[in-house]
């Protein structure tokens, strides 16, 4: 038996008429959507006054407490930002030490360890006795 070399093509289903009688799916119905209310120019001056007084940012909250003559601990500053501790101590390499370049130090204390951003004239944390 010899096999032909053209394959036959067979018309796809998008292009075949519908033969049986069924009926057409019915077309969806388009929903009118109300326009969508631009704020006035007023509405922006007032939205752009509230976000000026917002409350400082984690960043700013957590250099802050590691300026402070007695630092913080990192359970101190997850309670301030609300962070997981390795997220604490990733900011405090990362952002702290590298990007911006501060001194942090670091000393062991009764309630943990104490982190600061120290002055170049002053002394490290004494660990309480």
């Amino acid at each position: 038996m010899i096999k032909p070399t053209v394959k036959r093509r067979t018309a796809s289903h998008s292009n075949r008429k519908r033969t049986d009688g069924a009926a057409q799916r019915p077309t969806r119905k388009t929903v009118k959507r109300e326009p969508t209310r631009q704020a006035t120019t007023d509405q922006r001056r007032q939205y752009s006054a509230e976000q000026e007084g917002q409350t400082e940012s984690k960043k700013a909250r957590i250099i802050a407490m590691l300026r402070a003559p007695s630092g913080a601990t990192i359970e101190a500053m997850m309670r301030a930002t609300g962070w997981q501790p390795h997220s604490v101590r990733g900011f405090l390499a990362g952002v702290i030490r590298k990007k911006l370049g501060l001194d942090l130090v670091s000393a062991a204390a009764e309630r943990g360890r104490v982190y600061r951003i120290a002055n170049r004239a002053a002394k490290p944390i004494e660990p309480a006795a």
